[in-house]
């Protein structure tokens, strides 16, 4: 059974400002041990009623829970979460959950 890590970056105080440094997230986190896949929206986020208060979603996957919390322990992973959390001037919300075919 997969794992999965998703983050919603919140509206940043500098959008341009944000999108440049995130540029520079993605190589960083692609260093992550174990990743498998690694999505990121483009253009707006938006929900059935409107626009979404999220810059970005950034959707990573692994092969189980056991290498997701080993990714993240590692050092490339703690080094991609420091700069997620430094770059997130708008916050940001994790959400990590096994996946299963329905």
């Amino acid at each position: 059974m997969s794992a999965t890590l998703l983050v919603m970056y919140g509206t940043p105080t500098d959008p341009p400002a944000f999108e440049d440094h995130y540029a520079a997230h993605v190589p960083m986190t692609q260093k992550v041990p174990g990743l498998r896949s690694f999505e990121v929206s483009r253009g707006p986020v938006n929900t059935p009623g409107g626009p979404a208060p999220y810059q970005t979603i950034a959707m990573l996957t692994f092969d189980s829970m056991a290498d997701l919390q080993a990714g993240l322990s590692s050092p490339e992973g703690q080094a991609a979460v420091a700069h997620a959390q430094e770059i997130a001037t708008g916050g940001l919300s994790v959400f990590i959950y096994e996946r299963q075919a329905a």
